[in-house]
This record gives structure tokens, sequence and C-alpha cells, in this order.
């Protein structure tokens, strides 16, 4: 980094003229408000040099000899008005001393002179900071940056910026065009600004305020609608991923399996384990881990399906309470294993690069990308179970069965080996649905416990064994839930939706979609 000596320098270079020289000198010699008012002077000349010589301030670097104000650095010094080198360095000097309240100005001021980096990046972050508070004192330099920024993200938030100073003016008029400005703004903050307007004693600030703020709420609540949207479709997906193998296995063999939840965590500690791989072996790779991760938390979690009903399952066939009972315990031997292996405590999965951050596509509203990968992650998975189902010769095998296992056998088709390739499907995409809920939030030996109840309701709700109603319900469950957190909270909206399930069920016991077959039909 070079040096601050340099740096002013280079800013001096090619200047005719100086910094405000009485400014300088409350800066270095006046009262705690003085050196307010002279920071504020600085801020409204706008000089870029201003944030080297504020910046010397701040870390002790400023002193005096006389009425002389010098930066000191490396021994070397310059004249702080003017910048001229200043050799040999005059006997005396004494520091400039900063106090709290001066570092905490000096800090806002700093963050103000990033509006005129040459980095975008720099600049962006200095506007998002400055829309959530600026001292009037900066009005000057934010109109600077204004006047000479082209970017559309950044432009924006200046004006908004800008447009808030302004409002604390003392002029009529000018005031009364920044609330029309705000009124064409999209931001949370326009509407605080304007709520506060919107009670003026002025009555022709008022009836603009209130004007403005009506044109404000309008955008916003669009905003809002939208995120709800997003929010619904969000949890629809998971709830999809959650609940498909689980369509496939309870609408197949009618198995109540209740170790579904455990399935789902494997597939997220297999995930877990293959991101620890790639830090340790492959580090290079890490934001392609969840390449080999998705493969391999289908493999583990089908595998373990698969001896699940080769071992337990097979021999209850037919005993609906056994068969829960034993599902239950076998569920509680997972957890306990994971945590024998793992720790009791929940795991990090990170997120790769691609997967960070997020799009805002409005003002307050943003759809993050991790999100975004879980929603047309699920949108694939569904694809290919539906081509699996339709257009393979183990799909068709798998329907058959479905619609009448018994005219399936006498036809040659082995229901047996059926049976374990599509409980190691459906226990498979449980795994799937515990890979991408690793994205989302932290991984631990009860994960999968949270998903159980809203998978059993997703697939009875849809109707057993039908894709179909699956992806129906799905939606509708996440759109429900979201709606009526955002009227009522979560916990009555999780009680609203199942009593509306247990009420749906008894009128209709087939759900959204009936099986169709002649056994069914029987």
């Amino acid at each position: 980094m070079k040096t601050l000596l340099l740096a002013l320098c280079l800013l001096f270079a090619g200047e005719a003229s100086a910094i405000d020289q009485a400014a300088v000198e409350k800066l270095a010699f006046g009262e705690a408000d003085e050196r307010s008012a002279a920071i504020a002077a600085l801020l409204a000349e706008g000089d870029p040099r201003t944030a080297a010589l504020l910046q010397a301030v701040s870390e002790g670097e400023m002193q005096t000899a006389g009425k002389r104000i010098l930066i000191v650095k490396g021994g070397q010094g310059a004249d702080a008005v003017t910048g001229e080198a200043v050799a040999p360095l005059p006997e005396g000097r004494d520091d400039v001393v900063a106090n709290n309240r001066l570092r905490r100005e000096i800090e806002g001021a700093l963050a103000a002179f990033k509006l005129l980096s040459p980095e975008r990046a720099t600049r962006l972050e200095a506007a998002k900071a400055l829309v959530e508070g600026a001292d009037a004192a900066m009005l000057p330099l934010v109109r600077k940056a204004l006047e000479k920024e082209t970017d559309p993200d950044i432009k924006p938030l200046l004006d908004l910026t800008a447009a808030s100073m302004e409002m604390k003016s003392g002029d009529k008029e000018t005031r009364l065009a920044a609330i029309r400005r705000l009124g064409e703004s999209n931001s949370p903050n326009s509407r605080t600004l304007l709520s506060e307007a919107a009670t003026d004693t002025d009555t022709d600030i008022r009836i603009a305020a209130q004007k403005s703020l009506r044109e404000v709420q309008g955008k916003l609540a669009w905003g809002e609608r939208a995120g709800l949207l997003f929010a619904g479709i969000s949890l629809g997906s998971i709830l999809l991923l959650a609940a498909l193998g689980l369509a496939i296995t309870y609408g197949l063999m009618g198995v109540i399996n209740m170790a579904h939840g455990e399935l789902i965590m494997i597939g997220a500690y297999t995930t877990y384990v293959v991101q620890n791989f790639f830090k340790s072996h492959l580090a290079g790779a890490f934001d392609w881990y969840l390449l080999a991760a998705v493969p391999a938390s289908f493999l583990v979690s089908a595998c373990v399906g698969m001896i699940l009903e080769r071992a337990v399952i097979r021999w209850l066939y037919g005993r609906p309470l056994e068969t829960l009972l034993a599902t239950w315990g076998i569920s509680l031997m997972l957890i306990q294993s994971v945590r024998t292996i793992f720790g009791a405590a929940n795991v990090q999965v990170e997120n790769p690069a691609f997967m960070s951050g997020g799009i805002q596509a409005f003002a307050g509203v943003v759809l993050p990308w991790s999100r975004i990968g879980i929603v047309v992650f699920a949108v694939a998975v569904l694809i290919s179970i539906w081509l699996l189902l339709t257009k393979t010769r183990l799909g068709l095998f798998v329907r058959s069965v479905t619609q009448n296992r018994d005219m399936a056998s006498c036809v040659g088709v082995p229901t047996a080996r059926v049976d374990t390739w599509a409980f190691g499907l459906g226990s498979g995409i449980a795994g799937l649905a515990g890979c991408a809920l690793s994205q989302i939030g932290n991984v631990g030996p009860d994960l999968g416990q949270g998903y159980i109840v809203d998978s059993f309701m997703v697939v009875v709700f849809g109707g057993v064994g039908q894709l179909a109603g699956t992806v129906y319900a799905a939606l509708t469950l996440g759109f429900a839930n979201k709606f009526l957190e955002s009227v009522s909270g979560a916990v009555i909206a999780k009680i609203v939706v199942l009593v509306f399930i247990i009420v749906f069920i008894q009128r209709r016991p087939q759900g959204l979609f009936a099986v169709k077959g002649r056994a069914v039909d029987a």
C-alpha cells in the first residue's frame, strides 16, 4: 500500500488551489464543535484530497509547529494545506489528538469519500451505507458524486440519499422537490421519510408528502407480493423434494415409513462428507463439490433404503401398525448412529460461490441464489422422475404394481424386486432433498424430524401414488403456509394448515387426485 505522504503528493500534484486553510486550522487547533464544523466544511468543499487529510488526523499523523500544520509519516513531512514537502522537520512539534467523537465523525466522512472511488464495488458499498443514514454536511459531496455517477445500481441510491438530506433542509421549495423525488422511489427508507413529512405543520409539505407516500406504498406492496410469491414457491419446492420419495414408496407399497425424514438427513450428511473431502483433497475445485454431492447423496440414501426394505419392511407388508412402529424404531436408530459418528451438534455445509448472495428483484426483496437453486433443482428432479416413471421399463413395472399388484405378478412382473428398486428410488430422492436442504440451513441429527409430518401431509393431500397430486399439494401448502405466516404468524399458520388437511381428508379421502386401476376401482 502506498504511504499516506505519497498519496498526499499525488493528490496535490497539478492542483492550483489548496484545501481550505481556515477549516484545517480549526481541525488542528479548535474545540470539539469547531473541529466538527471544520469536517463539515471540508466535506462541503468536496475536495478528494480531504480524505487523506482526515485519515492522517484519525491515525495521529497530524502535528503542529507553531501555527504551521504538518502531516508527518515515517520521518517525512508535508504541509497539510498546500501539500508541499517540509524538510527538515521543525523542532518542538505537538501532536493533534483525535478523541473518540472526532474519530467517529472522520469515519463517516471517509465513508462518504468512497463515493468518488474508481472501484464500482467500493462506490456501491458506500452508497448503500449512506442510504441508511447520512449527515447533512455530506450533501455537497453526494451531489458531486451523483453528477459523475453513471452506474444504474448506484445512481438511484445516491439520488435517494440526496433527497433524504434535502428533506431536512429549511428551504420549502427544496423540501417539496425532494418529496416529489422520493415519491418516484421504491425504497422502504423513502416510506419512513415521507411518513414523517406527512405530519408536517406546513400544509403544502404535508399534502405533497401524503401523495408521494401513497405512490411509494403502492410500489412496495407489489414488491411484498412478489416476495411472498417467491417464498411460497421456495417452500413448495422444498416440500416437493421432501415428499416425492414418500409419494413413490407410500403409493406403491402402502408403507408408512416413519424413517423417511432420516433418509433426508442421511442425504444432508453425505453432502457434508463430500464437502469436507473437497476441502481436504480438492480445494481448488471446492465450488463444484455439489456435482459430486448430488449423486452421492442419492446413492447412499438409496442403498440405506434398499437395505431397510430387504431386512425389515419386506416382512411387514399388509401390517401397517407394525410397519409404522418398526420404521419409527429404525428412525431412532439412524438418528443415534449419526450422533455417534458426527456428534450431536449441527454441522455447517457451505454454499458454493455461485449459490451465495442473491438478486434484489425489488427494494427490500432479495431472492437468494440458494433458494433459486433449490427451485430449479426441484423442477429437474421432478422432470427426471416423470421421465423415469413414464418412459422406462422400471417405471412401467412400478405403475403396474401400483395399479394392480396381483395382475402385474401374473403377467411376469417381479413385484418383490420392483418393491426393492422402488423403495430405493424413493429413498434416493429423499437423499436429494437432504442435499438441497443442506444449502439453506445447518445439518443436524434431527433434520428429518421437521419434514416427516409435512411430507405425509403433501402425499395424503395430493393423492397417494399420484405425482401430479404431489406437485399441486406441495405448492398449495407452500403458498398457504407463507400467506398465513404473513397474516397470523408461523405457529397459527401451521395449525390452520393442519386443520384444513384433516377436514379435507374427511371430505375427500382419496386426495386431490385418486389412483386409478382395476384393484382400486374394485
